[in-house]
């Protein structure tokens, strides 16, 4: 009866641990034979007889009957005069089993007996952990926060499970938890740190969007719309391309849902984030200018061998086709995966200067930023403040001061 109220003691482990009672029995077993090698060097000689159903375990020492004064292996033989203290009729040669009572090995061998049996269980736990996250890479899960720290948030999931939402994961600055609150994200990836796999959410990552559509878009959901492409600027903007194979379903229009009803949920779990869909098509130049919409493009030269696109608009659509701080162009150009340079269409503007004319008071590599987010020309930099100078192509404060006051003094020489 020693042994059946130690092991269920243990099982008081099964209550807290996802574990089967088979599971946990073997696993008693086998942390019970790592404990015997310890102590005797050898496990072979004894049986370990466990009943899961009774919870109930057996531990048995089998060794051989030698003469008295010839024994040379205590764990293996035992002396004439041993064993007939055991029963009266045994004689040398014939093997004794004796049963082993837990309590007589000592509370040293079950403190560290428990402790491997720990050991072993929290092994299972990771492994399971790992395996079924692991499954789950890309898709949604649910939380609750647990706890928030400097960078990172702490997400337990129905089950316990602590998950990792780091900082930089997060969306921006806009997003701001407390413990109690709930919280959607992707799982990214499954890493081990150490021997303990750390499950890393994330709401940054495309798959995430993705996968909002198809929780809250039912053709997503049923097939009936595929999503072929997602971009992101997470908190600041996104571009997704759609493709239906039904040709009595507008994809766009579906995804959008009327006045935006479909989508002003994802948008909402975006932090506001700005979200552009449209109709994917393997027509690539079709696929471009709808990829740099709002904007619209006048004509395009495209290079697939070097991987460029050069996009001419009309003056008043170039600052539509970069965006704000450049965000339309470099998703635009991340959505079909070729770089995009816009310019501005070839019209004949009175009293304006090629901005190659100032090469010698503003570097090459200044003027070729400057042609990259469409301007050309002195007086379409003019039209630009400092900052958007700044933002859009990427310079130095001092650098757009620069800029601005060359050109600003051009014109004043000229009146």
């Amino acid at each position: 009866m020693e042994n059946q109220a130690i092991i269920e003691s243990f099982l008081a482990f099964k209550e807290e641990k996802n574990i089967d009672r088979i599971t946990l029995m073997a696993f008693i077993e086998e942390a019970f034979r790592n404990q015997l090698r310890k102590k005797y060097e050898d496990d072979e000689n004894f049986d370990v007889i466990v009943n899961p159903d009774k919870g109930d375990l057996e531990i048995w020492r089998n060794r051989t009957v030698v003469e008295d004064g010839a024994v040379e292996d205590e764990n293996m033989e035992i002396e004439l005069s041993a064993a007939l203290k055991i029963e009266p009729d045994y004689e040398v040669g014939e093997e004794v089993s004796e049963e082993v009572k837990l309590i007589d090995l000592g509370r040293r061998f079950i403190l560290a007996f428990r402790q491997n049996l720990v050991s072993r269980i929290q092994e299972h736990d990771s492994s399971e952990l790992f395996k079924r996250y692991k499954d789950l890479e890309g898709e949604i899960i649910t939380g609750e926060v647990h706890h928030v720290r400097h960078r990172e948030v702490i997400v337990y999931d129905d089950e316990g499970n602590e998950l990792i939402l780091p900082k930089d994961q997060m969306i921006g600055e806009r997003e701001f938890f407390r413990k109690g609150d709930p919280i959607r994200a992707v799982v990214k990836e499954v890493v081990f740190r150490g021997t303990k796999p750390v499950v890393i959410m994330s709401r940054t990552d495309e798959r995430f969007l993705a996968k909002l559509f198809e929780q809250e878009i039912p053709e997503v959901y049923d097939g009936l719309i595929t999503i072929k492409g997602v971009v992101r600027i997470p908190g600041e903007k996104a571009k997704v391309a759609v493709e239906s194979y039904d040709d009595r379903i507008d994809p766009v229009g579906a995804c959008v849902g009327m006045k935006g009803s479909r989508i002003h949920s994802i948008v909402r779990e975006l932090r506001n984030e700005n979200i552009d869909v449209i109709n994917y098509t393997t027509n690539l130049q079709l696929y471009i200018q709808r990829a740099l919409s709002p904007a619209k493009v006048t004509s395009l030269n495209i290079d697939e061998d070097a991987g460029r696109v050069e996009a001419f608009l009309a003056p008043d659509q170039v600052s539509l086709a970069i965006g704000r701080g450049g965000t339309n162009i470099r998703l635009a150009s991340k959505l079909v995966n070729m770089e995009i340079d816009v310019y501005r269409d070839d019209i004949e503007i009175e009293d304006d200067i090629e901005l190659d004319q100032f090469s010698d008071e503003i570097e090459s590599w200044v003027i070729a930023e400057l042609k990259k987010i469409g301007c050309d020309t002195a007086k379409s930099v003019l039209k630009l403040t400092k900052e958007e100078l700044v933002s859009r192509a990427d310079l130095e404060v001092e650098t757009a001061e620069h800029i601005l006051n060359v050109l600003q003094k051009e014109f004043e020489d000229e009146e």
